[in-house]
């Protein structure tokens, strides 16, 4: 095969490889504190673990059902009604998916033609102009803004603005990474109204639903007027859960919309293990009040870290929900996040990630870095302690 041959599509160029591979590798070579990419250092509940457990003892190792095990969309639907008033069909309106990754590509790819526009915000978690890219698609991102109280916020007249009559897809992140944003039912209306006007598809990234912090509402989009026909609402059981490599996520939407995502999903994973699924659907019906605990816990790791962060001379922006939080290096001199970044190891044995990746607009978020607060609290102490050495 000539190299011609073998060379990657142009289109998928800029996405060889993810910045939070890289990042990670960094860690284990230099031995230094990884707070870049977004897994906790501790499982979930106890109850769930020995649920998958036992399913894999019993043989539950073969393939599931294309949708999902009914245990787990029957609990998915439970779930949604009881946390979000949002009814759902188990058997015709819920997908299981291999993460919320593949369902919000396969969303991507089953509604997309190529010259499609997808509209995200600015910044945007990694996968989803790589998705756009697989659809031949064109991304489009509306930046959010720091407002007069320092929280990051979208301006809806700016949104309007960017929808184009390509615009097909509003793919929709909040609770929001990586900047740790909630939108308001306001930003939210906004974005209701233009996409009734504009008859646009919402796929919405949900995945850190629970895990809002200081009682701030997380709104999911769907349940406003005239968008449940219009929106897939997309989470997983992953940051819930805390089991982020069981990669057990899902859809719901109308029929018509998760039959179609089904067809493009059936072709990219086919299925999820089953022993994790059944595991899950636990978690949804009977471990609520862990997961609150859990968000707790995290803002209090919250507080932790951007204590720590302060002090060690960073302007922070606090998050509102999420694993993570993001912060200036301008204070301490820094210009360029991402050679911050690949620093940082040697300078202070801590790892973070630089928010210009994430973004349309890189000179915008030159400065910002993000550090993940999903850890034990002797690890955040340690990086904490670390990271003095830069104001030192």
């Amino acid at each position: 095969m000539t190299a011609s041959r073998a060379a990657l599509v142009p289109r998928m160029a800029p996405f060889t490889t993810t910045i939070f591979a890289e990042m990670s590798a960094l860690a284990a070579a230099t031995g230094a504190v990884n707070l870049g990419q977004g897994f906790p250092d501790s499982d979930g509940p106890a109850a769930m673990l020995r649920v998958a457990q036992e399913a894999i003892g019993s043989g539950l190792n073969q393939y599931p059902p294309g949708p999902g095990l009914p245990v787990l969309r029957n609990a998915i639907a439970h779930a949604r009604s009881r946390d979000h008033d949002q009814e759902f069909d188990p058997d015709t309106e819920i997908l299981v998916t291999v993460g919320a990754t593949e369902a919000i590509a396969a969303a991507v790819l089953a509604f997309c033609e190529p010259g499609d526009e997808v509209l995200t915000l600015d910044p945007f978690y990694d996968s989803y102009p790589a998705v756009a890219a697989m659809a031949h698609a064109r991304h489009v991102a509306v930046p959010l803004r720091r407002d007069g109280t320092g929280r990051l916020a979208l301006d809806v007249e700016e949104f309007a603005a960017a929808v184009t009559d390509r615009t097909r897809i509003v793919l929709l992140n909040s609770p929001h990474n990586p900047t740790g944003t909630v939108l308001t039912r306001e930003e939210l209306t906004g974005i209701a109204t233009v996409c009734r006007e504009r008859d646009l598809l919402v796929v919405t990234d949900e995945v850190y639903e629970y895990l809002t912090l200081d009682g701030v509402a997380h709104v999911p989009i769907g349940t406003l007027p005239g968008m449940a026909e219009r929106t897939l609402t997309v989470s997983s059981g992953g940051k819930t859960f805390s089991a982020t490599g069981w990669k057990i996520g899902w859809v719901c939407g109308p029929a018509p919309l998760v039959a179609a995502v089904r067809a493009v999903k059936q072709f990219l994973t086919f299925v999820a293990g089953p022993a994790f699924q059944v595991a899950v659907a636990h978690g949804l019906r009977h471990e609520k009040s862990w997961v609150d605990a859990l968000a707790v816990d995290l803002g209090r790791k919250r507080d932790r870290l951007c204590a720590g962060l302060v002090a060690a001379g960073f302007e922070v922006f606090r998050p509102q929900g999420t694993y993570f939080v993001l912060a200036d290096i301008t204070p301490l001199g820094g210009t360029d996040g991402v050679g911050f970044c690949l620093e940082l190891p040697s300078r202070a044995g801590v790892v973070a990630i630089p928010a210009q990746v994430f973004s349309a607009d890189a000179d915008r978020w030159r400065t910002i870095v993000r550090f993940a607060f999903c850890k034990a609290d002797a690890v955040i102490d340690d990086a904490c302690a670390r990271l003095s050495r830069l104001s030192a």
